[in-house]
């Protein structure tokens, strides 16, 4: 979502040198957004304070000489580095008592601003002014020799139209479909003559191997755990649709242009919506929902049991005719 800001700011000064600092493992994601010249990994893991590691790495980036840093998350401990670095701008919303440690600390008023990606390119424009109505949709790029190289990898073939379906949300059990629904999805698209291909990361292994359990056909393969996200990008950029739960890999199909059939669970599209052109945005209407919570605080998780297959699978052959 945060290449949305990229491009805006690329917009606005073209000559403009982007270098963002994140995870190591969002590299390869990096590496497929033209709008960034350089990208640093984070030595950090998520939720790590590490104050020494924070101080060093800001004083190695003094040489580098940025003009300004944007810090994306609302943590203080977010702001630690480009401090460090002696950043002369540092923009962010406030948050965490960092108010001190940015130059331009600005107070986001949620109701102008609904959305995440909204946040983040207002960001690129100075506190005054309104971020422009219509927001970048992100646009990954892929190498079509990577590609290929991918599908030779796991012996994968696209004679046949390809349903990717994302089962997987860090976030969660509260924003999972449950297996069994994904594999009558699967069952029910092999029936079609399509293939399905399972995406996921080493933590969805045991969710993805539940769905296997219960296909019927085998005209499927589980990459769930198998891939890079290298090559999880290039696999997905050939698929015909994509069906996921509210998830990172649902973005990263939104910016690959993909059609999405989006699953909320406890989550709402109202703050972090797929952004692409064909998206089917399925979700409850039970009086709990969204509440936003890891887990079902009544246990019943109905917001994603009662989203019965049959409406997923219409709404795969609705957006799979809708045109590019």
């Amino acid at each position: 979502m945060a290449q949305s800001l990229f491009i805006s700011l690329k917009a606005q000064e073209g000559d403009c040198e982007i270098t963002v600092l994140a995870p190591e493992w969002t590299r390869p994601l990096l590496d497929r957004m033209p709008q960034v010249d350089h990208s640093i990994g984070l030595p950090v893991a998520h939720g790590e304070l590490k104050l020494g590691a924070r101080r060093a790495l800001g004083k190695s980036l003094r040489s580098k000489k940025f003009s300004s840093a944007i810090i994306l998350p609302n943590s203080f401990k977010s702001a630690l580095i480009p401090f460090h670095a002696k950043i002369p701008r540092r923009i962010g919303w406030r948050g965490e008592w960092r108010n001190p440690i940015l130059t331009d600390c600005r107070k986001l008023t949620p109701a102008k601003l609904p959305l995440m990606t909204q946040r983040f390119v207002a960001l690129a424009y100075p506190a005054r002014n309104e971020p422009p109505a219509d927001i970048p949709r992100p646009g990954l790029t892929t190498d079509p020799d990577s590609v290929d190289a991918a599908l030779q990898t796991f012996e994968l073939e696209t004679n046949r139209a390809v349903l990717a379906i994302c089962p997987g949300a860090e976030y969660g059990a509260s924003k999972q479909w449950p297996a069994a629904h994904y594999a009558k999805l699967a069952n029910a698209m092999m029936a079609r003559g399509w293939q399905v291909w399972i995406f996921g990361s080493a933590n969805d292994v045991a969710i993805a191997a539940e769905i296997t359990r219960g296909l019927d056909a085998q005209s499927w393969s589980n990459l769930a755990g198998n891939t890079s996200l290298a090559q999880a990008i290039d696999l997905m950029s050939v698929a015909a649709v994509v069906v996921s739960n509210d998830s990172g890999l649902m973005h990263i199909a939104a910016a690959l242009s993909k059609p999405v059939v989006a699953i909320y669970g406890s989550t709402s599209p109202d703050f972090t919506p797929p952004l692409a052109e064909r998206v089917k945005l399925l979700v409850s209407d039970i009086d709990c929902w969204p509440c936003f919570k890891r887990q079902c605080p009544y246990g019943h998780l109905r917001c994603l049991r009662e989203l019965d297959p049959v409406r997923v699978i219409d709404a795969v052959e609705e957006i799979h005719m809708l045109p590019e």
